[in-house]
């Protein structure tokens, strides 16, 4: 039988690329099979090299939030490319990148924009241990902030126990310092501070859990993070790579009314180019080189390209009733597909805060990483193709969120419905 494009594609990138991919959840290694190619984005939709069509809520895993290619971050690209793509020196449009997230986000004075959501979380750890004099950090199982040494752990066998490394290459001493705690489980972190009175740098979290699928913070849990931290004089980081600007205008740290004390950021900002930042309280930010002694740099940091489509991207984000709109379609989407669900008489729990969501393969509640993993990711596999035939493009994993852009439309927000009911019905 001969091949489509995408697995002679994907068969000769096996060749050349560890797995045939440069970021492992694109194997299709969680759900089976091959990897469609993308060709090509506008709008909504996304269409592969073999011509297939689909509605797409990955959305490049968060930051396409106006959707592919959208005009305005096209136009920008086009004009400021033509006038270098990348200097290794200040540019204008970082300046205005910069006052723009400095106006959104109440808890940053100053920000310092990378090149990626890892950087931003590596930096912003090593800047909360230069601010406090302290080495330890808790991070909570299921929350990924980026492929840094220090993050790629999970919890040891006991309730005080350190991190262990989950990748190889990551020594165990480093790895040790890391704490690993339950999200929304606030007193296992208070078991962590009490061992640890002075020694704890910071927590970091992500104030909606995005990477274990969608989890919301539980009442009160954020509120009691930020007490715990100052009460032990730790720093508390928020990880909005994937809430900033996505869950409102403000972030997370506005929709939920929270004050980090440092905040990292990505995605969005960059409209679609690769790009992170992190910032927070000016006292904090002045220990950043060259004004302090935490040493952090990056050539293409602040490039013109990036933060031109973040600007451009945040200035139509900045434009009335666009969260309104994207939540109501969101609202939508899950409503109906929850519906669907239950008609077809399979377990599921749809999780979502503002555009992003989950739909978990299991009865529910899912308020932390125990609850995720009880989910069905065998049939999350069966389903994850049904939509692929269906022309819907969702996370190739069951522990992943999707997203909502300005470029979905009612009429895509039904015909996803349509096509969930059509799908469960293939698998009975």
């Amino acid at each position: 039988m001969q091949l489509s494009k995408s697995e002679a594609l994907f068969a000769e990138a096996q060749k050349y690329i560890p797995g045939g991919v440069n970021s492992p959840v694109r194997s299709f290694n969680a759900v089976g099979g091959t990897p469609p190619f993308i060709a090509r984005g506008k709008g909504s939709r996304v269409w592969d090299v073999d011509g297939n069509e689909y509605i797409d809520y990955l959305g490049s895993w968060g930051p396409l939030v106006l959707g592919h290619s959208h005009p305005a971050v096209v136009e920008v690209l086009i004009k400021t490319a033509e006038s270098g793509t990348s200097f290794g020196a200040p540019v204008e449009q970082e300046v205005e990148l910069a006052k723009m997230i400095c106006a959104a986000l109440p808890s940053v004075d100053s920000v310092r924009l990378v090149s990626s959501g890892t950087e931003a979380c590596m930096s912003a750890i090593r800047l909360a241990r230069a601010f406090t004099g302290r080495d330890k950090i808790i991070k909570f199982a299921g929350c990924y902030h980026g492929h840094a040494d220090g993050l790629l752990v999970k919890a040891g066998s006991g309730a005080l126990t350190h991190g262990i490394p989950t990748s190889a290459g990551v020594p165990e001493s480093y790895a040790s310092e890391t704490l690993v705690a339950e999200y929304n489980d606030i007193e296992s972190v208070e078991k962590f501070f009490a061992a640890n009175p002075s020694g704890i740098a910071a927590v970091i979290t992500e104030p909606v859990a995005g990477n274990m699928g969608v989890v919301p913070p539980a009442p009160g849990f954020l509120e009691a993070l930020r007490k715990v931290t100052q009460d032990n004089g730790a720093l508390l980081i928020f990880d909005e790579v994937i809430t900033g600007f996505r869950v409102g205008p403000n972030g997370a740290q506005g929709l939920f009314n929270i004050t980090p004390d440092i905040t990292t950021m990505g995605k969005i900002i960059g409209g679609g180019l690769p790009v992170g930042a992190y910032g927070g309280r000016k006292e904090i930010m002045e220990m950043v080189a060259p004004l302090g002694p935490m040493y952090q740099a990056g050539t293409l940091s602040g490039n013109p390209l990036a933060v031109s489509a973040g600007i451009a991207t945040l200035t139509e984000l900045s434009k009335p009733g666009v969260f309104e709109r994207i939540d109501g379609l969101a609202q939508r989407l899950t409503q109906g597909v929850t519906a669907a669900f239950q008609k077809a008489e399979i377990p599921a729990t749809i999780n979502r805060v503002g555009s992003m969501f989950t739909g978990f393969l299991n009865p529910g509640p899912v308020a932390g990483l125990a609850d995720a993993e009880n989910s069905d990711t065998e049939m999350y596999g069966r389903y994850f193709h049904a939509m692929q035939e269906q022309g819907i493009y969702i996370a190739p994993s069951q522990f992943e969120a999707g997203f909502v852009s300005t470029a979905h439309t009612e009429a895509d927000i039904d015909a996803t419905i349509a096509k969930v009911t059509a799908a469960l019905r293939s698998l009975s």
